[in-house]
């Protein structure tokens, strides 16, 4: 894909393009920084805006369970780094959402006023603004691999559990050599990719793990929400 004027559209399976920056936690060489870890890099348009801050809270109450499946959390807005600290302060001692409050957001937030980051990401839509990142997420890899990519309109917050949802099937299919199905969650069966042909509407072994197969290039097998938990999280 050809780079424009707002920047390029970095692509699945590509290397994440790499920058250094300042955030709310220190300077960032990344994804050097983040090597051995999956990381979600994520932009909002702007601080103080009350959609941004409903994502903020929800991220940093949801933290926790991200780090247990060796995933890190990075921000971006094209703001500065005392506007990214007045509005984090605001949110820990003013802002209630849902349940959640006094919520320290203790992830980094990349001050990006030269709009240098999200010129490489594809995040600034002209379409949408010129001067305000879209809600873009990117998935990387622990070896800096790009592998999943969203973006969302300004006005759209994001579904967390759906970006939690991704981290665990990316990392169940890279585990156990499968691919997830629609709506899949842990305990789901999986899909087994087909090698040639795996019979037709026949059940069959896979080593150890019976497999049901509907048809040749349609096959499924049983992996528990335990054996998936137990290989991704730590705890």
């Amino acid at each position: 894909m050809e780079a424009t004027q707002s920047g390029s559209m970095p692509r699945i399976g590509e290397k994440a393009p790499e920058f250094k920056a300042v955030t709310t936690q220190g300077e960032i060489n990344f994804p050097a920084d983040y090597k051995g870890s999956w990381v979600i890099l994520f932009s909002h348009p702007a601080d103080f805006t009350p959609v941004c801050t409903s994502e903020f809270m929800t991220f940093a109450h949801m933290e926790n369970q991200f780090a247990e499946a060796n995933c890190k959390l990075v921000g971006l807005s094209v703001d500065g780094l005392y506007s990214h600290i007045a509005w984090l302060r605001t949110i820990k001692e003013k802002i209630e959402y849902k349940g959640m409050k006094n919520v320290e957001v203790n992830f980094p937030l990349i001050e990006d006023i030269t709009m240098e980051v999200a010129k490489k990401y594809g995040m600034i839509q002209p379409g949408e603004s010129n001067t305000k990142a879209v809600r873009a997420v990117f998935v990387i890899d622990p070896k800096g691999i790009i592998r999943t990519v969203i973006y969302y309109p300004l006005s759209l917050g994001r579904n967390f559990d759906e970006l939690y949802r991704v981290i665990i099937a990316l990392q169940t299919a890279d585990a156990f050599s499968v691919a997830t199905p629609a709506d899949w969650r842990p305990g789901d069966d999986v899909i087994v990719p087909p090698a040639g042909s795996c019979g037709t509407a026949k059940d069959r072994m896979d080593g150890k793990e019976k497999m049901k197969c509907y048809d040749w290039f349609f096959c499924t097998k049983e992996i528990s929400k335990e054996t998936v938990l137990k290989t991704i999280l730590k705890k």
